[in-house]
């Protein structure tokens, strides 16, 4: 029998085609959708409602299609309020990443929404990431990488802008893949390893109100005068011969109306006006250095801690940069009362007990605590996380008795979450999340 063989003209474009057939088949084959399309919901209140990919409830919630819904097809989802979509089902093969596409609707003010997911037989959900603002008025895709295999379904909530509505369209979900996916959030920004309490920029939200500053970022509490958490980045280009500013004073991009703690504010309390990023990460310029001394960036600390175990660990990081590295670093305080010491005129020090100070308008934190992710220089950071990964975890009394060696007060991240509510490293896919948090750092301390 005499064989055939196709000419080279002929291979080339056929073996092409062939191959984007199998890789779209692929793509069909590990990819779910939901287009929002069919079904239909027409009023808010809560329901099931069939769609393409099979049963949601939609709460607060309904199917617009009118010419001020943002929508990639015949109609999208519209949330109002605290609003939230489910899945009354479950994926059998996990999840690698989900895109939503979102925006305001019509021309409503910005609102956020949240990505949370369940897994079968579990009764708690998850959060993912950080939320999402929904700004402009055309739609954007969001990216959430997961990282999760087995049987789970999804929840999305609109967790901030009142009666700001959002559109949300085209629902997409990656089966789970062992090899973890890579983030879409940058390298080298302040929250690349996530947003620890779902801060969004919404005067509506005035006890965890995000602030981005080019040199940290923060979320800001104003009935206690003080942060949250601050997260920033730290690598050689921070680093240089700018002198310390010692420039303290309030912060005038507060919200109209809340109070500007000031730099007199701590004045005889027996606290420091201790930083959160500290002014010697900030010495690339004169502005940079400025910044630190925000007093949204201060909280009441004693002055042991702020002045020899704060400072020891504070150095501690920078010699990490001169060793070429770069460092990730989350801070914050939590509790409530400290002890300080008053110290005036050559008298005696005098130990104070304080759980507020400033008349009220500033809580004393009983415990302050930070995080530092610490990676070879590099990129693709968030892929580069996992179990050999130095994190140091600190969580240490706001005493001023306390030892000055913060080796003393190492503890794993889990604990801080635990402790906090917080969900640090939250941008992390969650498989290294469970490793990473769960370890108590056994490095060197100098």
């Amino acid at each position: 029998m005499s064989s055939f063989t196709f000419p080279r003209a002929v291979r080339i474009p056929l073996l092409l085609a062939l191959t984007g057939w199998l890789s779209a088949a692929a793509q069909a084959q590990t990819t779910t959708t939901e287009s929002f399309d069919t079904g239909t919901k027409t009023t808010y209140p809560a329901a099931s409602v069939t769609l393409g990919t099979g049963s949601w409830t939609f709460d607060d919630a309904l199917l617009g299609t009118d010419a001020q819904d943002h929508k990639a097809g015949a109609q999208a989802v519209r949330l109002q309020q605290r609003g939230t979509l489910t899945m009354d089902f479950f994926l059998a093969d996990g999840a690698s990443t989900v895109t939503v596409q979102h925006a305001a609707y019509g021309t409503d003010a910005t609102a956020a929404f949240e990505l949370w997911y369940q897994t079968q037989g579990c009764a708690d959900w998850v959060r993912v990431g950080q939320p999402v603002v929904a700004t402009g008025y055309a739609l954007q895709t969001a990216s959430f990488p997961i990282g999760v295999p087995g049987s789970l379904r999804f929840q999305l909530r609109k967790v901030s802008g009142g009666a700001a509505r959002l559109n949300l369209d085209n629902f997409t979900v990656a089966a789970y893949s062992a090899t973890p996916p890579v983030s879409t959030v940058g390298d080298d920004q302040h929250l690349t390893m996530g947003n620890p309490s779902g801060a969004v920029a919404d005067v509506n939200q005035p006890t965890n109100y995000l602030m981005e500053k080019p040199q940290y970022a923060l979320s800001y509490h104003r009935d206690q005068g003080k942060p949250n958490w601050v997260s920033w980045y730290l690598a050689p280009k921070w680093v240089g011969s700018a002198p310390r500013q010692n420039d303290f004073r309030a912060d005038n991009t507060l919200p109209a109306g809340w109070y500007q703690v000031s730099t007199s504010s701590y004045s005889g309390s027996g606290f420091d006006r201790g930083h959160n990023c500290p002014s010697a990460d900030r010495t690339s310029s004169v502005p940079d250095n400025s910044a630190t001394f925000l007093m949204t960036n201060m909280i009441p600390q004693s002055p042991t801690n702020n002045q020899q175990t704060w400072a020891a660990l504070e150095n501690y990081g920078r010699t990490l940069i001169d060793a070429g590295n770069e460092v990730y670093i989350i801070m914050g305080s939590y509790g409530k009362g400290g002890n300080g010491v008053i110290r005036a005129n050559g008298q005696p020090d005098r130990p104070v007990y304080a759980e507020t100070i400033d008349q009220g308008r500033i809580q004393v934190p009983k415990r302050i605590w930070k995080v530092l992710v610490v990676l070879p220089q590099g990129t693709n950071d968030i892929s580069r996380v996992n179990a050999s990964t130095r994190i140091i975890a600190i969580d240490t009394p706001n005493d001023n008795g306390m030892t000055t060696n913060w080796g003393q007060y190492r503890t794993t991240v889990d604990a801080i979450e635990a402790a906090t509510g917080l969900d640090l490293l939250s941008a992390l896919p969650t498989s290294v999340q469970q490793v990473v948090e769960a370890q108590v750092d056994n490095g060197p301390t100098n």
